[in-house]
């Protein structure tokens, strides 16, 4: 046996506790939600950790058959706002686990 193999062996043990922790991280960024609006609260959507929409509320004052343009644009922008609220909490969460470091594939 080489003599780093004690070595290797800690680091592959290492390795495995950082991935448990960041399986445990996912799961539990999963059942978090954020919730964002657009057109001063007239669209309001509920995101969760995995950038899935939980919930859209538009209220009816900003239907206009006559203008779906810009409903359609409300709705847009509160998505993408959740959705840029997930990344944050996505790269918080990673940050803690990985010191800072940035690894590729790890933020969404």
């Amino acid at each position: 046996m080489f003599q780093g193999g004690k070595g290797l062996q800690d680091l592959l043990k290492q390795a495995q506790k950082m991935q448990k922790k960041m399986m445990e991280s996912q799961e539990a960024l999963a059942q978090q939600t954020v919730e964002a609006s657009a057109g001063g609260g007239m669209v309001n959507v509920v995101m969760n950790g995995n950038q899935e929409l939980i919930s859209l509320k538009i209220e009816k004052e900003v239907v206009d058959s006559e203008d779906i343009e810009m409903l359609e644009d409300l709705i847009i922008a509160a998505v993408e706002e959740a959705r840029i609220k997930i990344k944050e909490l996505v790269e918080t969460e990673m940050s803690g686990l990985t010191g800072g470091l940035k690894i590729p594939g790890l933020n969404a």
